[in-house]
């Protein structure tokens, strides 16, 4: 049964067929932000006080990160405009609708991974995935 919450329901072969674009855009955010929290980090150097204040705050009082943010918003864009919900980027998860028959849930997808092997429910998260049917356990953690 359609699930109106979502434009777009998954399959396992459509989520593993983007998983190399993904891939790719994955790793340029996590650079992105990593390159971001070094440059906070020596700006804080300076002023201690900057690492109390939210994101948008730190780019209004230091306008030259804001590439930085441009850079991240454009490649969130990218990453959902596939129709996936970007869940945590230092962990690299991705959560893809999934008509499991009964219910809508997620397939999960983490970084690395070379295929999607996992799902959980829409109200779990990455601690409660489940293994796909015939899915390698071995990605799971």
């Amino acid at each position: 049964m359609p699930d109106s919450r979502f434009d777009k329901l998954f399959s396992a072969e459509e989520v593993n067929e983007l998983i190399p674009r993904l891939e790719v855009l994955m790793r340029e955010l996590q650079m992105t932000v990593r390159q971001m929290r070094a440059r906070i980090a020596e700006l804080s150097k300076g002023e201690p006080a900057l690492l109390t204040l939210e994101l948008p705050e730190i780019l209004e009082r230091f306008p030259e990160l804001r590439a930085y943010g441009s850079a991240l918003a454009e490649t969130v864009s990218q990453i959902e405009a596939f129709g996936c919900i970007l869940k945590d980027v230092d962990q690299g998860l991705l959560d893809f609708p999934f008509d499991m028959g009964e219910e809508v849930v997620f397939l999960c997808w983490q970084y690395g991974e070379p295929q999607v092997v996992a799902w959980h429910s829409i109200d779990g998260g990455f601690a409660s995935r489940q293994p796909l049917p015939g899915a390698r356990k071995t990605y799971l953690n």
